[in-house]
């Protein structure tokens, strides 16, 4: 444990951040998996509809510093590729 007083409040400002990552994150691998099993069903409509929210979350996630902006726009691009095949 630090000892000195700004390496402590480091220490709970890192684990705060970390928290907030780590939850915007798992909002972000639950909206792409339910697009990924709306594919898998075969499921058109539901696809699509997942998909926009799951581009919302990843554009939050983005604006927020949580994944890069090449990472979203390639997260995206796959995930619309996969729907759009369905069509």
């Amino acid at each position: 444990m630090a000892n000195i007083k700004s390496a402590k409040k480091r220490i709970l400002v890192n684990q705060k951040k970390a928290a907030r990552n780590k939850a915007i994150k798992s909002k972000v691998k639950t909206m792409v998996k339910k697009v990924e099993t709306a594919i898998l069903a075969g499921d058109q409509v539901a696809a699509k509809a997942n998909l926009n929210a799951a581009i919302a979350e990843l554009e939050k996630a983005c604006s927020k510093g949580v994944y890069h902006k090449n990472t979203v726009a390639r997260k995206v691009s796959r995930l619309a590729k996969k729907v759009n095949k369905l069509a």
